[in-house]
């Protein structure tokens, strides 16, 4: 079974859903995946976490994180604040996509 980190105030969150059969969906915002939930997404996804941070929200900015912030501290600002995450964030048979663009989940169902 495939598990979706799902926005549905995301258009492409919304749209990567359709295209799954049947999934969990965690809606990441009220239930934020934690610490160690992340590292694992990030090491399934074989990225670092500056790849799986939304650069371009303000709580971005409000933290003060950039390009230098340590990987350990980026990961941490996920944990407390899941509107950092890129979504949405697919997992199914041991692998993990981010639909952006939706299609890109289709490799790992």
């Amino acid at each position: 079974m495939a598990v979706i980190w799902h926005n549905p105030r995301c258009s492409k969150s919304r749209q990567t859903l359709a295209l799954l059969e049947d999934p969990e969906i965690r809606l990441y915002l009220q239930d934020p995946p934690s610490r160690e939930q992340i590292k694992a997404a990030l090491r399934l996804l074989n990225i670092p976490a500056s790849q799986l941070l939304r650069s371009g929200e303000a709580r971005f900015k409000e933290l003060g994180l950039g390009k230098d912030t340590p990987e350990d501290a980026l990961i941490d600002a996920m944990a407390a604040h899941p509107i950092l995450i890129e979504r949405p964030v697919v997992f199914a048979n041991g692998k993990a996509a981010i639909g952006r663009p939706p299609e890109a989940v289709l490799d790992i169902l």
